[in-house]
């Protein structure tokens, strides 16, 4: 007689959840999802795909069904307020040859693949108890206040930085996060910046605040500003627009940031929130185990998050479907497997910071230099050699089991 398939409870619907649950069904593990929000994201703002989140993506079987968006022949322009404009370097040109997507365009693929995965929708959990060989996890329905109690052989937590899991499991969220005294805001333009074309990304970066463009092949652009602040709480006490408006002054905005101002006031969907890590001395604990943000959150600084969250969701299914007796090892593997990636892309976020977001004027002046070498003014291999010593490597590590 065949034994019951083994259960689990991926807490998520993001990146890592979708993967980690098709890893898990593809290991022969019954899953359930279980989802905050009403109803499935869409959309998103700019995401580089990495050769390690792409790898992943195929041992997954979704990367035929994720539409990729690299502008062909682009361009990055840097540029100030004034109007000045000179080549440099874009985030598509570093080492590794990231493709372009949207967020939403990784997590509609995965989705398409998630199969006979049971989604309940406008849920979370309330409670996790660890038992002998699983966890009994309370969940509560927020349309009618319904709580549930169910017994999983696995609890995957993959619900972002501020982890209902992690804290129902390890602890308080100022007992993980690690601030890097930053703020971000990202969301979709409805058209370009005027005077530049569709494939040209743009980028205006001075000591302490910054405006991206991250272009796309077949839709408008999306705008990242991102600045650095030591009063977090204060930066959510007023509309973001204002908040983002005196960050940005008292200096005239000029062509590009009014336009991309303009469109922030229009906009109905954006993301508004202070940078912060997650350091973690272990990222499981009895039968639930952390994935994605939830468990490391390199930030978006490294560039790597979505690629790794493919990544340990697929490597943890793989590793499970290997070790489907001894559950406890397969997740110490899986740890062991990533956590070195994880520290070193996580150290050199904080080295990547500085070019998308210089922290004074020194670091200003130095970014400038590295981005005058890296913008065409020296050979074709240039740009390589001088961003390679700012990002981060390898990023394109097969994470197979």
């Amino acid at each position: 007689m065949t034994a019951p398939a083994r259960s689990a409870l991926v807490v998520g619907l993001g990146i890592a959840g979708m993967a980690s649950a098709i890893g898990l069904r593809k290991a022969g593990w019954r899953v359930t999802v279980i989802e905050r929000a009403p109803q499935r994201r869409v959309g998103g703002y700019f995401i580089g795909l990495f050769g390690t989140g792409a790898s992943a993506a195929r041992r997954l079987g979704v990367m035929d069904d994720l539409h990729t968006r690299t502008p062909k022949s682009a361009k990055t322009w840097e540029v100030t307020r004034a109007g000045n404009r000179r080549r440099g370097a874009g985030f598509l040109d570093q080492p590794g040859e990231p493709q372009g997507v949207l967020r939403g365009d990784i997590e509609a693929a995965l989705f398409q693949n998630l199969g006979d995965v049971e989604v309940r929708y406008g849920t979370e959990p309330m409670a996790i108890v660890d038992l002998e060989g699983g966890a009994r996890v309370t969940t509560r329905q927020s349309s009618t206040g319904e709580e549930r109690s169910e017994r999983f052989d696995l609890v995957v937590g993959a619900d972002g930085l501020r982890s209902t899991v992690r804290r129902l499991v390890f602890g308080p969220h100022d007992q993980f996060l690690k601030p890097l005294h930053a703020m971000i805001c990202a969301f979709q333009l409805s058209e370009q910046v005027p005077y530049f074309p569709e494939n040209n990304g743009i980028v205006l970066a001075e000591p302490r605040r910054s405006l991206w463009v991250f272009p796309f092949e077949d839709r408008p652009p999306t705008a990242l500003f991102s600045y650095r602040t030591r009063d977090i709480d204060a930066q959510f006490r007023e509309p973001v627009g204002t908040v983002l408006r005196r960050t940005y002054g008292p200096e005239p905005l000029g062509d590009a940031l009014e336009h991309v101002f303009a469109q922030l006031d229009r906009t109905e969907s954006f993301l508004f929130d202070s940078v912060n890590q997650v350091s973690m001395r272990s990222w499981h604990s009895g039968r639930t185990v952390l994935v994605g943000d939830a468990a490391w959150c390199v930030t978006l600084y490294s560039g790597m998050g979505a690629s790794m969250g493919l990544a340990g969701g697929s490597l943890l299914g793989e590793l499970l479907a290997l070790n489907p007796n001894d559950i406890g090892a397969a997740l110490s593997t899986w740890e062991e497997r990533l956590r070195p990636y994880i520290r070193q892309h996580q150290r050199t976020a904080l080295f990547n910071a500085q070019i998308f977001t210089p922290s004074g004027p020194i670091t200003h002046v130095l970014r400038e230099g590295l981005m005058r070498l890296s913008g065409g003014e020296k050979p074709a291999d240039a740009p390589h050699n001088a961003l390679s010593r700012f990002f981060a490597r390898p990023r394109n590590v097969e994470f197979a089991a």
